[in-house]
């Protein structure tokens, strides 16, 4: 099959555009028209000269008080999204992975206000939606270079980034030793304009009148048509490059205005003179981003496509393959089959409306009662004297009688009674109550601890519901796209300050190979609940630490200030590094300690062994000398007994006149 030709595409295009915003026009736009009517308290339009015309704010009390339940949860933790490794080499990834995409979030955008947006267009008019795109920019910056030679020239100037601006050339004579003159040298002296290109993701939060898609599509991946329509300057689009002649040709063609939602959303500043600049450039025209899956190159299978156009397709100018839709939905009530859900404000719509008339049949109640009419006998009661109503006036009579009061019916009672049966109603269906506000004195005083907080979680429930819905389907897609992103377009390591730090990223590593799962967090949900646990854990682990020491088996250092930091992350504090260090450099400083504890330790039993053997030998030497002392004490016990004997023989010998034996010893 050959090639589709322009004409056969924009003919698909322009029937895809009309059939969308047919379905839009027929199923939202009167709706959320309504809502927000509703929302802003205007009247109904049923009032009646004279009597109340009360609006009660049902819708608005109902969202106001889910939002900040919401935004607890998503906009609190610093990590609007994690990213988890499935395997030990995605570790490291997957940590810087989670880091930079939540600085692109909630740095390089408005992440509060963008989140805040989005939940609360789910809120009230069914559906939220965000888009999320890369947007380059260009930076100029004028710098100056002095006595640049030819070469250096040459080189600076064959940078695409460098536009010379001016330059001056200097000459100059040189002379060698012997005076000869030699060729001119000449030195540049320029002045340059350097474009430097940076890039970022972008997140926009989109109208949800400016979206339009297929009455076909069950959910976003299998949708074959999605547009953003919005109003563009003229003079802006020729700026981004475009034809001027044709932007010019289509310039103040717009009928978003046309919309009966945002006639609503901007009644009041459309309510002036309805002024169109004279000038073709500041004027408006209707642009269409379209994404659709048409078998545009031939070969029967249907790919996506990104074109934009100029009013309802009538000028393409743009269309080229895309690999991903830069939307990202949420409904807060799923419906099964389709791409929009439910949103909370069609929950209690009906309740504003059946508030509000009982309201003022009671307050036209009360003031009938306060201000209750009389019946008087025609010709027996000056009536001038009746109708002047003033305190202590007299009213004039023929005889006693003739002015009865009309009693009025006391409805007060049975009007309380429906508005209670009413709040119980509006309770069920969204889990806003007074208990669940912690308003409830008749609830919080008469039952006990546990039967409130179970009637607490049960409000809560629902909230939790439409957070975890939120969480597993915009959300998700959200930091997804992000990262597909980044991961598509940042092409050079960047630094970003991450909880204190300065963290060199660099997307390009995750491309091959990157295995990821993620999970979209429900922040701080209960956050009591889970500080008392958190409260728990640290006890334990403080516990175990003194009494096993920190090279337990079973807690780390690092896990219990880990403990530590969350502790003071639910309590508000973004910047934990301020209280506690980090748990790597606690867990490396102890095993330093230990390695260092373990060397004294050796040498102090090396050093002890030395000192026995000296005392082995010391005692040794000890005990010889002892054992010689001894044998010279004995010998010379005997030699003195020797000459002691031989002594008395000779003086036996002289007193006998005998001969003395010559083999006794000699002295």
């Amino acid at each position: 099959m050959a090639e589709m030709d322009d004409v056969r595409f924009r003919s698909i295009l322009q029937h895809e555009i009309q059939s969308a915003v047919n379905y839009y026009d027929s199923e939202f736009s009167q709706e959320r028209s309504n809502i927000l009517s509703y929302y802003l308290g205007e009247p109904f339009g049923n009032e009646v000269e004279n009597r109340s015309q009360v609006v009660c704010t049902e819708l608005s009390d109902t969202i106001e008080f889910i939002m900040p339940s919401l935004m607890k949860m998503f906009a609190s933790s610093p990590d609007f999204a994690r990213f988890l490794p499935r395997g030990p080499e995605d570790v490291q990834a997957a940590e810087q992975a989670t880091d930079l995409v939540n600085f692109a979030i909630n740095n390089d955008n408005p992440g509060f206000r963008i989140i805040h947006n989005w939940f609360k267009d789910a809120l009230l008019f069914k559906q939220g939606c965000v888009k999320f795109h890369w947007s380059e920019t260009d930076t100029t910056v004028n710098e100056s270079y002095e006595s640049l030679t030819e070469d250096e020239l040459t080189l600076l100037v064959s940078d695409t980034a460098i536009e010379i601006v001016s330059q001056e050339v200097t000459e100059m004579g040189m002379v060698d030793p012997e005076g000869n003159e030699m060729p001119m040298e000449r030195s540049f002296s320029v002045e340059v304009k350097r474009t430097k290109k940076s890039g970022s993701v972008k997140i926009d939060n989109v109208p949800p009148e400016e979206l339009i898609f297929s009455r076909r599509a069950t959910a976003l991946e299998d949708c074959s048509f999605i547009a953003h329509r919005t109003q563009v300057r003229a003079g802006d689009l020729i700026e981004q490059g475009y034809d001027p002649d044709i932007v010019l040709r289509y310039s103040g063609y717009d009928d978003l205005d046309d919309e009966a939602e945002r006639q609503a959303r901007f009644e009041e500043i459309d309510s002036g003179s309805n002024f169109e600049s004279t000038d073709p450039t500041m004027r408006e025209v209707l642009v269409t981003e379209a994404y659709i899956r048409a078998d545009y190159d031939g070969d029967n299978i249907p790919e996506l496509r990104r074109v934009v156009a100029l009013g309802d397709g009538v000028e393409v100018l743009e269309n080229e393959p895309f690999d991903h839709l830069p939307f990202a939905l949420l409904s807060p009530i799923l419906m099964p089959h389709r791409m929009v859900g439910r949103s909370v404000a069609e929950m209690v719509m009906d309740l504003q409306v059946i508030k509000s008339s009982i309201m003022r049949q009671m307050l036209d109640n009360l003031y009938l009662t306060n201000n209750s009419r009389v019946g008087a006998v025609e010709g027996q009661v000056n009536l001038d004297d009746l109708l002047s109503s003033r305190p202590g006036g007299i009213v004039r009579m023929r005889q006693p009688g003739m002015v009865q009061p009309l009693t009025v019916p006391q409805i007060g009672n049975s009007a309380f009674a429906m508005l209670e049966y009413v709040d119980q109603i509006r309770d069920q269906r969204t889990g806003f109550s007074k208990a669940s506000m912690g308003l409830d004195p008749s609830t919080l005083q008469s039952t006990t601890a546990s039967a409130v907080n179970a009637t607490i979680q049960g409000a809560q429930l629902k909230i939790e519901m439409i957070a975890r819905v939120f969480a597993e389907t915009g959300c998700r897609d959200l930091a997804k796209g992000v990262l597909h992103l980044l991961q598509k377009h940042q092409d050079n390591e960047r630094v970003v300050r991450i909880r204190g730090e300065f963290v060199s990223i660099d997307p390009r590593a995750w491309a091959n190979g990157f295995d990821l799962s993620i999970e979209v967090g429900l922040g701080n949900g209960r956050e009591d609940e889970k500080m008392a646990m958190l409260a728990q854990i640290a006890g334990k682990q403080e516990q175990i630490i003194s009494q096993l020491g920190p090279q337990n088996p079973v807690v780390k250092p690092s896990q219990y200030v880990n403990t530590l930091k969350r502790i003071a992350e639910m309590a508000g504090f973004k910047d934990t590094d301020q209280f506690f260090a980090s748990g790597d450099q606690i867990d490396a400083q102890i095993a330093q300690g230990a390695q260092q504890q373990a060397q004294d330790g050796s040498a102090g039993i090396e050093q002890a062994k030395l000192e026995a053997e000296i005392a082995l030998k010391r005692e040794k030497m000890q005990a010889e000398l002892a054992l010689e002392r001894e044998k010279m004490q004995a010998e010379l016990a005997l030699r003195r007994f020797e000459l002691e004997s031989e002594l008395q023989l000779r003086q036996q010998k002289l007193a006998f006149g005998g001969n003395v034996s010559d083999n006794l010893p000699r002295a």
